[in-house]
């Protein structure tokens, strides 16, 4: 991928930042006939400034994924207020897609080259006897319901086992180019790569006032494709007994999607932050 301004003359670079509802969209990534975050965005760009640029993603989030703060970046030549292209881009897009921030950025800037970590968010609604065994319609498409008893320190030993660098081949989606990159491993321009290090991985118990919640909250230098719904479902199983947080190290030396957990619902995932050198700030 060239940097977003390289080929535009007279250009400046934009980064947004914006915040979707995924659950009636085709992801990020722009699909022929699919109504996708992406397309949309672009749209709204030649609506307003008569340009249309492709917007560069973080992240291609997939079908009925969420994003509380995704980055995108690309080039125009109009020259526009960033107030001004943040108010008008708000009234052009559908009200499932907010832009948070709008701004220039120096030539180079790029929303994923650039990243050096991400934070994703999964979301579980714990269905309890009070709730009458059924999760609240306002909250059933962000959330996936739970009715098994998960046991919360169980969770929290198979989270930290994925702290540091590894190969998550076996929690990865079988195609290649499903992978998303961020920082150091992305510029080493090993694209076959599957290995990731994971700063931080920890679970925790929220109250809602719908219902008490369990959030994974997992921060990287990068992600491959399915790869967080593919470790929550694998530490569902732990956390219900079904596995042992002990057998995690052997699941990640097999290579193998077949060793791990089943892939988790796109609606409890959100991309929560992406991270910035200071200059990119």
């Amino acid at each position: 991928m060239t940097d977003p301004a390289s080929d535009v003359p007279d250009s400046q670079t934009w980064k947004l930042t914006l915040s979707y509802d995924g659950t009636d969209f085709h992801g990020w990534q722009l699909q022929p006939g699919m109504r996708t975050v992406q397309g949309e965005v672009r749209k709204a760009l030649g609506r307003v400034t008569g340009e249309t640029p492709l917007p560069q993603g973080s992240g291609r989030t997939d079908a009925g994924v969420h994003a509380l703060a995704q980055v995108a970046s690309f080039a125009l030549r109009a020259r526009i207020p960033a107030e001004n292209l943040h108010r008008a881009l708000n009234r052009k897009l559908p009200g499932s897609i907010r832009i948070l921030e709008a701004k220039t950025m120096p030539a180079g800037f790029h929303a994923r080259r650039s990243a050096v970590a991400k934070t994703y968010e999964y979301r579980i609604f714990l269905i309890k006897r009070e709730c009458k065994d059924i999760c609240p319609p306002f909250l059933a498409r962000y959330v996936t319901a739970c009715s098994w008893p998960l046991d919360l320190t169980a969770l929290n030993q198979a989270a930290l086992h994925f702290v540091g660098e590894h190969d998550f081949c076996s929690l990865a989606a079988s195609d290649p180019d499903g992978a998303t990159r961020a920082g150091p491993v992305e510029d080493e321009g090993d694209a076959a790569s599957t290995v990731r290090r994971v700063f931080s991985s920890a679970w925790q118990e929220e109250k809602s006032a719908l219902g008490p919640l369990l959030v994974y909250r997992v921060r990287g230098n990068g992600f491959l494709h399915h790869m967080v719904r593919n470790l929550v479902g694998t530490m569902i199983e732990v956390g219900r007994g079904a596995l042992m947080a002990a057998e995690i190290p052997g699941i990640l030396a097999a290579r193998s999607r077949s060793a791990a957990g089943p892939t988790s619902a796109a609606r409890g995932l959100f991309l929560h932050s992406v991270e910035y050198e200071e200059k990119d700030r």
